[in-house]
């Protein structure tokens, strides 16, 4: 597209542990013309998530990593200002476009047309995108909360654990996070109305969730690893189930450190099983259709934390990898309308 300039974030080198604004590099590029089947957008918000650690790592995984300079990958919303393809046109706003990016080409077939007016856009990032669908598959699928169980959700006021305590609430559950930090705690508790939260920052976690699980835990929903896991591991009942989602405590390890002794699985008959979101994509179609509507009424919480500019990427994964974010991380690159 001549004269439209975008700028990208590509892969200057891998990190050593934390990822650090110097391990990429902003390039600037003429965006090419859409071919057939194939369409432009204009990038308006960009999704930051844990799981970016791993694609910046060369080792085996479930995805290829992001290579030397290339672009870093990224789920983003976009309005569209080019199409190839008969299914869009200029003005749509679409979710599924990728990378760190101002303007990406997509495959048509990777994108889904948004309502403007059915929730706010980035929305489809967070509680209605890919966070809230894994929170509801690993419930569904793994989870199998029945009432009057004890749930414990770790990083509980995150994107994913925040919608996951609240689908356990629902079912009937007695529910119970890990959070770091006060604010977080009381939001846990008084907005997504959990039974109790726990901070993992207080001296003595495993007796502060032993308090706060006197029936021991039923489900437990991993999304930190380390000493939260710990804590966890040790009050689960006989058949529990656990619903293996992130270890961001250890993403920024270059060696993983050494695991629990797991010989309790077998005599409590635990069932642990690990959960990637794109395994199941019918499962996209399925959130959407059933929480929309409590996004609508306002029955569905959620927070979101917003860093405003493309070259602020980086720090945004920082902040989401130590902690330092409430709710979904998100990068605002673009105006709603351009």
């Amino acid at each position: 597209m001549a004269g439209l300039l975008r700028r990208s974030l590509v892969l200057r080198r891998r990190p050593d542990g934390e990822p650090q604004p110097e391990d990429f590099d902003i390039v600037e590029s003429e965006v090419p013309d859409p071919g057939l089947g194939e369409v432009v957008t204009r990038t308006i918000w960009l999704s930051i998530d844990p799981y970016m650690r791993g694609r910046l790592s060369d080792r085996a995984s479930y995805a290829t990593p992001v290579q030397i300079g290339e672009v870093m990958t990224g789920e983003s919303i976009g309005e569209v200002v080019a199409s190839a393809d008969p299914g869009f046109a200029a003005g749509d706003v679409v979710v599924g476009s990728r990378g760190w990016q101002t303007h990406s080409l997509s495959k048509a077939a990777a994108l889904t047309r948004l309502d403007r007016d059915a929730a706010p856009l980035q929305a489809n990032l967070g509680v209605l995108g890919m966070p809230g669908t894994t929170a509801y598959s690993g419930m569904k699928d793994i989870g199998n909360v029945k009432a009057g169980e004890t749930v414990v959700i770790s990083a509980a006021s995150g994107a994913v654990g925040s919608v996951a305590g609240q689908l356990a609430k629902r079912a009937g559950a007695r529910v119970v996070g890990i959070a770091g930090g006060p604010e977080k705690c009381i939001w846990v508790q008084e907005a997504l109305r959990f039974d109790d939260c726990v901070d993992h920052r207080v001296p003595h976690l495993q007796q502060a969730l032993a308090d706060a699980c006197p029936n021991g835990i039923d489900v437990y929903f991993e999304n930190v690893g380390g000493e939260v896991q710990a804590a966890a591991f040790a009050l689960l009942n006989p058949f529990a189930r656990v619903v293996m989602c992130g270890m961001v405590a250890q993403y920024n390890e270059s060696r993983f450190p050494p695991g629990p002794n797991l010989g309790f699985v077998v005599g409590k008959r635990v069932r642990i099983e690990g959960l990637i979101v794109s395994d199941k994509p019918e499962r996209v179609a399925e959130w959407r259709a059933l929480a929309s509507p409590w996004v609508r009424d306002g029955s569905l919480h959620y927070r979101e934390t917003v860093v405003d500019g493309l070259e602020n990427a980086p720090t945004a994964l920082q902040m989401v990898l130590s902690g330092g974010n409430f709710g979904k991380m998100l990068v605002r690159v673009g105006p709603d309308r351009g």
